[in-house]
């Protein structure tokens, strides 16, 4: 559900469509409890685009520019 911020006095108030607050049984005066989110992909979310990508799919190699120091590792270690 979409919600709208609204000036009220020095705050901001938030207004809830009325079908949806009808369909919800909510009422003036309730406390709701509000989770802000920031833009991060939800468990829920990631298995959705994993089932939207198939089993096939396989990501593009990324290039991270050659190997340095202690972090080179030979591709037939059995580590």
């Amino acid at each position: 559900m979409e919600a709208k911020l609204v000036r009220w006095g020095d705050g901001l108030a938030v207004t809830l469509p009325a079908e949806q607050v009808q369909r919800l049984g909510m009422r003036e005066g309730q406390i709701v409890e509000i989770i802000a989110k920031t833009p991060r992909i939800t468990l829920a979310e990631m298995i959705a685009e994993m089932r939207r990508l198939g089993p096939a799919y396989e990501p593009e190699a990324v290039d991270w520019g050659p190997d340095v120091g202690s972090e080179i590792i030979d591709d037939d270690d059995p580590r």
